[in-house]
This record gives structure tokens, sequence and C-alpha cells, in this order.
């Protein structure tokens, strides 16, 4: 792992302000601070939302469908930066892997729709391989017999995102606060400082909806985490079973993370016995040998969503820069995103062509606007 020097002090003054401390915010934090900025990241308890409940999928190939080529090309982008961006953070520290995927139907109307899938990524020129039941489980033995076939995907990696949250908060200055109103380049805290700098990034995550107007909306994920001996589950698998997704990502340390329901439910982050038995019970059913190991935590975080399902990447009308609304791919986007946020902040051009995803591509255009502070008291995922 490389020698991380300490952690740099709070600029009094500084360049950018980064608003929300979710691995898209201290991404690019981290980027322009590698690039010579001065960067503070305002968040009252930094990577302890979305963030802290993924999976760390980096499955740009699994993510894929049909009428988002945008989005796909995005992904793509983002999974070439990953191993620069493991590399940089400790590829070991980071558990990141690049093992593949395999996705797996559990039954003929699941594999319909594998199949139909299947047909998206020869469209695309993807590079996956079509498997039958036994190929499935000559790559995972732990899956089900009855399995009906699947797909495995090489370049669709995994990384644990609440490692890589911790790296960078290693690396970048952070107030524990909340923003309650931005404007242009100033912003206002919950415990009432006034905050002015050059540029202000706004990666707030399910909260910048009522931070500036945007449309962006909290969909609710529970995910579990079980625990068992290490190597008792070889590859991230994701499946179909009865028509609902479920995956299940093996970590280094035995630890199998379990996800994700997909709820439109508000700011709500209950755990629910509906939601935990729905996952048990689908992971189970095409990994019946993760049965005997431990359930060692119940969790649940707030995916930022965009009505077209597009990131919001880009500088608004108000000159605010936006990085949000990553719905399921917050982690593997996170190096092209900031990336993307350094150059629009230094002037250059961006990495990837951020046309589809700006700000003011909704009717109603970003702007300033006050919010209580007592709505942002979670702030950001």
């Amino acid at each position: 792992m490389p020698e991380v020097p300490a952690k740099p002090d709070v600029p009094t003054k500084p360049d950018v302000i980064v608003v929300g401390g979710g691995i898209i915010g201290l991404s690019a934090a981290w980027q322009l601070n590698q690039e010579g900025a001065d960067v503070v990241v305002l968040d009252p308890a930094p990577g302890t939302g979305a963030s802290h409940a993924a999976a760390g999928m980096l499955a740009p190939i699994h993510e894929a469908y049909w009428g988002e080529s945008h989005i796909l090309r995005l992904n793509m982008a983002a999974s070439r930066a990953w191993p620069a961006f493991a590399e940089s953070l400790g590829a070991d520290a980071v558990d990141y892997r690049r093992n593949g995927m395999l996705m797996a139907a559990y039954d003929a109307d699941d594999k319909a729709l594998l199949d139909n899938l299947g047909d998206l990524h020869e469209q695309e020129g993807l590079p996956v391989e079509r498997l039958r039941s036994r190929e499935c489980r000559s790559r995972e033995p732990l899956l089900a017999p009855g399995v009906r076939g699947g797909v495995y995907s090489p370049l669709d990696h995994q990384a644990n995102p609440r490692r890589v949250v911790a790296e960078l908060l290693r690396r970048v200055p952070t107030i524990p606060v909340s923003a309650t109103e931005v404007t242009g380049n100033r912003v206002v805290a919950d415990d009432g400082r006034v905050l002015v700098c050059q540029q202000v990034v706004v990666a707030a995550g399910a909260w910048t909806g009522r931070l500036l107007g945007v449309p962006i909306r909290p969909i609710k994920g529970q995910i579990l985490r079980l625990s068992g001996p290490v190597g008792l589950l070889r590859l991230p698998v994701r499946g179909v079973v009865r028509g609902s997704s479920v995956y299940a990502v093996p970590r280094s340390d035995g630890e199998i993370v379990v996800g994700a329901t997909q709820e439109e439910q508000g700011f709500d982050t209950r755990v629910t016995a509906g939601g935990v038995y729905e996952l048990l019970r689908d992971v189970l059913a095409l990994l019946p040998g993760l049965s005997e190991i431990d359930l060692v935590e119940t969790w649940a975080g707030l995916r930022p969503g965009a009505p077209d399902n597009a990131p919001i990447i880009g500088t608004g009308d108000d000159g605010i820069v936006y990085a949000t609304g990553h719905y399921r791919n917050g982690i593997l986007t996170a190096p092209i995103t900031a990336a993307a946020v350094s150059a629009l902040v230094q002037g250059r051009e961006p990495p990837i062509d951020l046309a589809a995803f700006s700000p003011n591509r909704f009717d109603a255009k970003p702007g300033g606007h006050t919010t209580d502070p007592e709505s942002l008291s979670g702030v950001p995922a």
C-alpha cells in the first residue's frame, strides 16, 4: 500500500467547497487536491450514506439496459479509470478485485429476461460469454443445481466502498456540517457559518433535490452482510430469481454482501422484516449454501435517482458544478466523475462528453434554494 501523508489541514479560504462526503464528493475533492486546489468537503457524517450501504460492484456490462447507451458509455469509461484509481489508493487496501462477474437465471422465465440482456450485450459489442447451467456451476459451484443459464462478464469487477471511503477520508479535509443554502460561490452551513470560495461542487446524493431543486429523488436500498469462510463464494453473482434481481458479492475476508431492494419510500432508511426476507429468500434460492453462514449486518441507504436514470454531471446555469444522481453506479463512476469535475472546475475539456448528463437538461432549471437545516441532517448519500 502506498505511503499516505498526514491528513491535510482544513484550508481557511478554500478554492473549492464540495458539498457532500459520499464517494462521489470525496473522489472529486481528492482529484482536485491532487491537481493543486485547496478543497474542503462539507458533510456532518461523511461516508455513512449510500456509499456505506453499497456492495461495490463495478459492473458496466451487467448494468447495461436498453435505451441507455449513453449511460453504458459513461460506465465503460469509469471501468477503464478504475485500475489507476485503485492503485492510487492502494488496490489491496480497497479490496479491488478483477475476477469478473456472473449473472444467473433461476428459472425459464428468468432465462428469457437474461437472453434479452444478452442480445443487448451483443448489439453493443460487449465481451460476454453466454453460459449453460452446467457451465455456470463450473464457474461458481455454490449455485443451485436448477439454474437455467447465465452470462459471464470478464470486465465487471468489484471494490469495497467502505475501504475506498476510508482511504479518501485520510486524504481529504472535511468540516462536519450540512449545507443549508448554496448560491453561486457561497455556502451557508447549518451552524451559521458562511463560506465563500471560487467554485462550489454539489455532490449531495439523494439530498441534492432538497438543496438545489433538481429532480433527484431517494431510492431506498436494503442490504445484508453475511460472514463465512474465505473463498466460499468465488465470484460476484447477480441473479434473476422469479423476476426479481438479487446479488451476492464476496469480499477477500469472507464477508458476502447481499442486496438490494429498490423502494420508493422517500427518505425512509428503516430496515424492514419484509425487505430482509425478500433478499434472503431470493439469494438462498440461487445460492443455497449461504444458508449456514452468519448474518452479521442489515443496512439501508438512499440512492440518488434522476427521472431518466442518468447522473447529473456538469456546470449549471447557476455556476455550480453538479455531481449527483448516480443511482446504482456511484461507486463505479466515482473516478470518471471526479476527473470530469476537476476538469470543469479548472476550465479544461472533461475526459468524457457530458452533454447527456447536463444539469440543464430538465425543465426546472437548477438555482440557489434555501432549505430547513433539519431536513439535511443526514446529508449526503
